[in-house]
């Protein structure tokens, strides 16, 4: 409404000065004091145009107000949604306020001063949730021959609880200006992951074109080529974007690549980190050795760092500005390198082993093969080994390698597949009818899980065949195949865990049916069968184990008493071996 009623005293102003020209020149009058008001009135005309240009600019502020009273409100309301860990992170003593928005901008990328927009970013997915925990970001670019994006969300998310989700944000910056490209991976992103994108726990922005200044006539540096200065240069200026849009959402910011995998459970060690330091003054927790993945920051600190990046995002790439912000801080010139990497330590402080781990190949520099490892990131346990009754396994999927069915039922490899077609199956056929109370399958693994089984169903196939017929009251509960098989479960998010009904009574076989085609591979980690029989067995050997056990520590604490002369010892030996 402020625009409108600007816009229109504009007009009648305008409509004044060329009325009153008009009628100057009519009446003849040219003397100097029509000079004068003519002047007069171009000057207001500017003045009005001047004004104008500002109404904007408190428009644009009186909306940024608008948003962060609701950001406040939001938090307000999502506190009571998870009282455990509101309480645990405000142990830490950092309170929410309003953000610091980064005013001067403008003083180092003047070009914002004609683009005012061009710090506005665009929301292409994101229902606005603030007041979480943790905000992980994550800067990706159309690479020329791969794209580790989606592996990378499918590790973040991979085995995190709900609660975590609602605790926490991930936003996918993409650092494109292509308007069709990021749609592309939203639309991706959308599809892959729609329950994160409806709860607010996903979000993609992208950077509106005129935010970034001219990259073509940088100084060539540090021996780099100008188009590995243009690409350093273009990612400083995308980390300091991310950071100021992520910096209201929540108490703790996790930067993160596009290209990484995750270690099991890391948002919890990582919340137990910040912790065990809540009372320290650091600036970054660390939770990888490489590069700017797995730093960690309070939020409060975010406009401090981006403005020192943006101050020589020309200079040097990210991760040297970063230490050089250190040095700024804490080290003494007048003192040597090792005083001053001692008080860096007190602001940088690492968690090991790391928690993410790099995998990408080709870099988002075109070009540029990259092969680095965080060797404190360790090895992951890709399969998990069990103990299976004898069977006959056999597949319909094409085998990756040296990856069988086989060996992954023998608990020797997991077994990994090429994408999988509608009516695919996997077969476990017992060389005997057996009784079995619970079957266990996972699909993926830390390295790779976004490889899942997904719409598929678990089906038996009962030794008795009256199992199968109709009268029969338990078989109502299934449903029945046209080869005999019984539907008595599914998988979910990539696992299928289940009891088998003891009406069904002994099987012949235990058959995975793949019910429509996937792009993504298959990769069975885990596959487990409890027989009642072997239950039993494991029941008597370890009451067996624990009874041996007992015995030897007897024939130990009578043989400890014996030789001890002390009254106070051979009372304690006695209690010790009685409580046991």
């Amino acid at each position: 409404m402020r625009l409108r009623l600007g816009s229109a005293l504009t007009l009648v102003c305008l409509s004044a000065v060329f009325s009153f020209t008009w009628y100057a020149a009519r009446s003849g009058n040219e003397g100097t004091g029509l000079d004068v008001y003519q002047s007069q009135f171009l000057e207001l005309h500017q003045r009005l145009l001047f004004a104008e240009k500002e109404n904007q600019k408190r428009s644009h502020e009186l909306n940024r107000v608008l948003d962060e009273i609701k950001r406040v409100v939001g938090e307000r309301t999502n506190v009571s949604t998870n009282v455990t860990d509101a309480a645990k992170w405000k142990m830490l003593g950092v309170t929410n306020r309003l953000p610091v928005h980064l005013t001067n901008i403008q003083y180092y990328l003047p070009h914002l001063q004609e683009h005012e927009d061009g710090i506005y970013p665009n929301v292409v997915i994101g229902q606005g949730k603030t007041g979480v925990s943790l905000v992980m970001g994550i800067p990706t670019v159309r690479r020329e021959k791969q794209t580790y994006l989606m592996n990378t969300l499918n590790s973040l998310f991979y085995e995190m609880s709900a609660k975590q989700k609602n605790d926490c944000v991930i936003v996918i910056f993409v650092a494109e200006v292509d308007t069709e490209y990021v749609n592309s991976i939203a639309e991706n992103i959308r599809s892959s992951f729609p329950d994160e994108v409806l709860s607010g726990a996903l979000e993609v922005v992208s950077p509106p074109a005129s935010y970034y200044p001219q990259l073509s006539n940088l100084k060539e540096t540090f021996g780099d080529s100008k188009d590995r200065v243009r690409w350093r240069t273009k990612q400083n200026l995308d980390y300091s974007f991310l950071m100021l849009y992520a910096q209201p959402k929540g108490t703790f910011y996790l930067q993160l690549e596009d290209d990484i995998i995750a270690k099991p459970d890391y948002i919890q060690i990582i919340k137990d980190f910040a912790e065990q330091h809540s009372s320290n003054d650091w600036m970054i927790l660390e939770f990888s050795q490489l590069g700017f993945i797995g730093k960690l920051f309070r939020s409060r600190d975010l406009p401090l760092i981006a403005e020192f990046f943006l101050m020589f995002y020309k200079d040097k790439p990210i991760d040297w500005l970063l230490d050089h912000l250190l040095w700024v801080k804490v080290c003494n010139p007048e003192r040597d390198a090792k005083h001053c990497e001692r008080q860096k330590a007190y602001l940088r402080i690492s968690y090991k082993p790391s928690l993410f781990q790099h995998v990408g190949i080709h870099s988002s520099l075109a070009g540029k093969i990259q092969n680095l490892k965080d060797k404190d990131f360790g090895k992951n346990q890709l399969f998990k080994a069990h103990i299976n009754p004898p069977a006959a396994v056999s597949t319909s999927l094409k085998v990756f390698q040296q990856f069988t069915l086989e060996k992954a039922y023998k608990g020797v490899e997991y077994f990994w597949t090429f994408a999988p077609m509608a009516e695919d199956y996997i077969l476990f056929s017992f060389f005997q009818p057996l009784k079995i109370e619970r079957y266990l399958f996972k699909s993926g693994n830390i390295e790779h899980p976004g490889d899942q089984l997904f719409n598929t169903t678990v089906e038996v196939l009962p030794a008795d065949e009256t199992v199968l017929q109709p009268a029969k009251e338990n078989a109502q509960d299934f449903k029945r195949t046209e080869d005999g098989y019984l539907q008595i479960g599914a998988f979910e998010n990539g696992i299928a865990d289940g009891i088998i009904s003891p009406s069904i009574g002994k099987i012949h076989a235990l058959r995975l049916s793949i019910h429509s085609s996937s792009p993504m591979w298959v990769l069975l980690s885990e596959t487990e069968f409890l027989i009642i029989r072997y239950k039993k067995f494991l029941q008597i050997y370890f009451r067996s184990s624990l009874d041996y056990l007992l015995r030897s520590l007897k024939q130990t604490m009578t043989i400890y008493v014996t030789i001890s002369t002390d009254s106070q010892v051979e009372e304690f030996a006695h209690l010790s071996v009685h409580k046991c």
